[in-house]
């Protein structure tokens, strides 16, 4: 965009205009959106990801979205409901104006019998369910969640996006995306979908041990559709902490991750700070880079990387954590993992 120019989020009055010029905003596909570089993930804002503490996260949101953070996303699969509502109450107060809000439909509930449901009266009471938790009068963004596991992918094109079609055309949404693990079924449904796909959300798949996303991009950019980058901390695996028992990964994946992350540790470093700032290093692959932030110490720490970089020792670290990770095999993500576990009902999370 214009250096110039400011984005339609800017608030005079409630935004410093120097603060957001500091941050870099680029255009979402064809959405007419211009979004931050960084995005704020919200499904810590619920017991997915452990502790969290609802005042912490109302302040999180409000220094977010004035420091120029201006794309939040979420859906009713987080805490099954529990984000959403958390959310809500953290953007009481804020112009509406001053954000882009994101969130899905499509899955929902803990037991895999009824975590998926991409039928056309579950979506169409999905949105007013979300609209109602997150008291909000539209979604900017509304995503088909994690389509590799409807029934079929006919069952997406035929029933779930054309819903979705009519939930913007009512108004109580404003453009359509889709999200999934496998890239190649985001392709394929980008490819024979009727209605238009104006983004996807990719999350693992553009990450310092996985670079699928990266191959996609061509295609993806040729079909003008906004690329949301998510979890480039591969749900845990590259952070201090480590992944949630939860986490898909095979343990050759953990054990290697956590080899880097012990390294990082013993230098006093986080890598999850080194993981943000290698996807900021791909600035062509997406649009933002989604990431979950809970509390203000995330959020700093994710604008200071934005801004200012790592220093010469994190710089360091980082160039023997690429050392240490170059030994995870060739295909180091869980692709299909999780879907046959689903299918043989052995499916855990959360």
């Amino acid at each position: 965009m214009n250096q110039m120019a400011l984005p339609e989020t800017f608030v005079e009055g409630f935004h410093n205009e120097a603060v957001i010029r500091k941050m870099t905003y680029s255009p979402l596909g064809n959405t007419g959106m211009e979004v931050s570089r960084i995005s704020l993930g919200s499904g810590g804002f619920s017991y997915f990801y452990g502790d969290y503490d609802i005042e912490e996260c109302k302040k999180t949101i409000y220094e977010a979205i004035k420091s120029g953070i201006n794309f939040i996303d979420t859906g009713p699969w987080y805490g099954h409901g529990e984000s959403e509502k958390i959310l809500g109450l953290c953007l009481e107060g804020i112009p509406r104006k001053a954000y882009y809000l994101a969130t899905k439909v499509g899955r929902y509930e803990k037991d895999p019998k009824k975590m998926f449901d991409f039928s056309v009266d579950r979506t169409l009471k999905s949105i007013d369910e979300s609209l109602t938790r997150l008291k909000v009068d539209y979604i900017d963004l509304l995503q088909v969640h994690d389509i590799e596991f409807a029934p079929s992918l006919e069952t997406v094109l035929k029933e779930t996006l054309p819903t979705v079609q009519k939930i913007v055309k009512s108004g109580k949404a404003r453009h359509i995306g889709i999200t999934g693990y496998p890239v190649s079924n985001l392709k394929e449904c980008i490819q024979r979908s009727e209605v238009p796909i104006e983004t996807i959300l990719s999350y693992c798949r553009s990450t310092m041990i996985d670079n699928t996303l990266d191959e996609y991009v061509p295609f993806l950019k040729s079909k003008n559709v906004g690329i949301i980058n998510a979890a480039v901390n591969s749900m845990g695996l590259l952070t201090n902490n480590g992944p949630p028992s939860w986490h898909p990964a095979d343990k050759t994946i953990k054990q290697i991750c956590k080899t880097a992350s012990e390294y990082c540790k013993t230098n006093n470093v986080e890598l999850g700070k080194l993981a943000v700032y290698d996807g900021l290093q791909k600035a062509s692959v997406a649009d933002t880079i989604l990431i979950g932030m809970n509390n203000r110490t995330l959020l700093n720490y994710n604008l200071d990387v934005l801004h200012n970089g790592i220093n010469e020792q994190e710089l360091l670290v980082y160039k023997e954590v690429k050392k240490i990770l170059s030994k995870l095999p060739e295909k180091s993500n869980w692709e299909n993992v999780e879907l046959e576990q689903f299918r043989k009902s052995e499916f855990q999370f959360a």
